[in-house]
């Protein structure tokens, strides 16, 4: 069985009000990856990535960019457990979630 390795990364900059949460969940379910965003009240995103390590690394690495209109400035990266999956919705692999 492949491994699958878990990370939370919070997206630092201009990243709320520009389809950052939408373009994660695209982007992240055509790479397979399994997991949850959400915006947070300090202007940040956080997002909650499962997946093969190099998937989730190349999440990683497009979340440096975002979509169009975004303007990253920094982000943490921390590993996470397969528990911490537990917010996202029971019906999908990557869920949006409301703000924290």
């Amino acid at each position: 069985m492949s491994e699958i390795v878990f990370r939370r990364v919070v997206v630092h900059g201009r990243v709320q009000g520009v389809g950052f949460r939408g373009w994660t969940k695209r982007i992240a379910r055509r790479h397979g990856i399994e997991g949850w965003v959400r915006n947070r009240t300090d202007g940040s995103v956080e997002a909650l990535f499962a997946g093969s390590p190099g998937a989730v690394a190349g999440m990683i690495e497009a979340c440096r960019n975002g979509p169009p209109g975004a303007a990253v400035t920094s982000i943490e990266e921390q590993d996470a457990a397969p528990s911490d999956l537990a917010p996202r919705r029971a019906d999908e692999g990557f869920s949006v979630l409301g703000t924290i």
